[in-house]
Order: structure tokens, then C-alpha cells, then sequence
């Protein structure tokens, strides 16, 4: 890929991060790829943090949660890596070890009172280093009708994030559902254990280095062949 192919960085957007670079449909490794696109050549870019201001209620909820936070004995700065205001949306960056204060914060406050947490979601990306495991929290403010989100990154190494159950308990089945699928241990939820796979699944099956095929099928006998030979091109 050379420099001219590079992806072109937003309006506002301080810088981009390309975490990875994938070729062909599925970026398989190690096998043929049967997609018939095996030249594809896809960035997989992140927006880096946007600059202030962020534009309309944006700035309001931004200028309140720092407020609110020092109040608290918080630092903005301590509690938040960056702030990615992308494609209409807002995204905080939080630093797990900041994760229950700060959404607390923005369930309490009267300015923020985002009451609702539709739930969370497990994102992979092995080739973020130390930043391999992403989980992502939809939040609404019933009280002030404005949607944000929240992500949160750990390591594959130590793949540890606080629950949010007692804040949110709509979390509960989602973290579940999160660690059954990518590993992410949720420390404090009241009943981890595996929602959609058996209880004795081996492994993580939504994680990127999960393999694609060849697991053998429990109630037939059979097995899943692995990508490069379930067809072929002549």
C-alpha cells in the first residue's frame, strides 16, 4: 500500500490510527483465499481523538462530565484517553480502572443523566497492541434525549474490565454474552458463565484468531472443513 492509498483523515479529526491492513475479503492467513478477491488490500483504521469544539450538545456533556469528574476528585484527563466525535456520534475513550466512576457520573448528574445502557459489545483487534480487546457500551439519556458511547480497551494479557451490572443491570446478560464471546472478564458481575455456547466450549468463538473451520460438530459427528478447501477455483 503506498502513501497516495493511505485513507484520507477527516474534518476535525486530530490524526487517524491504521491498526491493521487486511488483504483479500476475509484477511485469512495461512490458507488460500477462496473469496476471489485475494488482492484486495483494506486498512483498518480507527479516528484518532477530535478536537475541540466539538459542535452543538457535544460540548455541553463535555464541558458538564469534566465538572462533574472534578468534583469528584476526578481529572478529565485521568478518566478519559480521547474523545472521537465520528460520523454524528460521540465516543469517550475510558481508562478501565476509571470505567464505574465515570458512568456513574454520567447515570447521576442531573445534566447528564443517562439513565439507560442498551448493553455492551465485544470488538478483537489483535494487531492494537496491548490495546487487543475493546468493549463498547451504547448509553441513552431519557431525560435529555441524547445517545453517547463509551469504549473501553484491555489486553489480551490481562483482559480485565469492571462490571457495570450494579450501575446498569441490563448489563448483565450483555457481559455475559461479551466474555462468552471474546474473553473480556468482567470483574464484579454476579454470575459470569457462558450464555450462548455450552458450558465446557472451548475458547472464544467472535475473537479474530478464533479458526474458521475444522471444529467438529456436536450433535452429527461431522466437522467444518477449514476455508481453503470448502471450494475451489479452477
Amino acid at each position: 500500500m503506498t502513501s497516495d492509498q493511505l485513507p484520507v483523515v477527516p474534518e476535525g479529526v486530530s490524526s487517524i490510527d491504521i491498526i491493521d491492513v487486511q488483504h483479500g475479503a476475509f484477511g485469512i492467513n495461512g490458507s488460500g483465499d477462496t473469496s476471489g478477491f485475494g488482492g484486495l488490500i483494506d486498512p483498518r483504521v480507527l479516528p484518532a481523538a477530535s478536537l475541540p469544539p466539538y459542535g452543538g450538545w457535544f460540548d455541553e456533556i463535555s464541558e458538564e462530565l469534566e465538572l462533574s469528574l472534578t468534583a469528584r476528585g476526578i481529572p478529565m484527563s485521568s478518566a478519559v484517553e480521547k474523545v472521537v466525535v465520528d460520523r454524528g456520534e460521540i465516543t469517550f475513550f475510558v481508562r478501565r480502572d476509571q470505567l464505574f466512576a465515570f458512568a456513574s457520573t454520567l447515570r447521576d448528574e442531573p445534566g447528564l443523566r443517562f439513565e439507560f445502557c442498551s448493553g455492551v459489545n465485544g470488538v478483537h483487534y489483535p494487531n492494537d497492541i496491548g490495546r487487543e480487546l475493546h468493549a463498547v457500551y451504547h448509553l441513552l439519556s431519557i431525560t435529555h434525549n441524547r445517545r453517547i458511547r463509551i469504549e473501553v480497551a484491555a489486553p489480551d494479557a490481562d483482559p480485565h474490565i469492571p462490571s457495570l451490572v450494579a450501575l446498569y443491570p441490563t448489563n448483565d446478560w450483555h457481559e455475559r454474552e461479551t466474555w462468552d464471546f471474546f474473553g473480556i472478564i468482567f470483574d464484579g458481575h454476579p454470575h459470569l458463565t457462558r450464555i450462548e455456547m455450552p458450558d465446557d466450549w472451548p475458547g472464544h468463538p467472535q475473537r479474530k484468531d478464533y479458526p474458521l473451520g475444522g471444529i467438529p460438530v456436536e450433535y452429527k459427528g461431522a466437522t467444518i472443513p477449514p476455508p481453503d478447501q470448502r471450494r475451489a477455483y479452477n
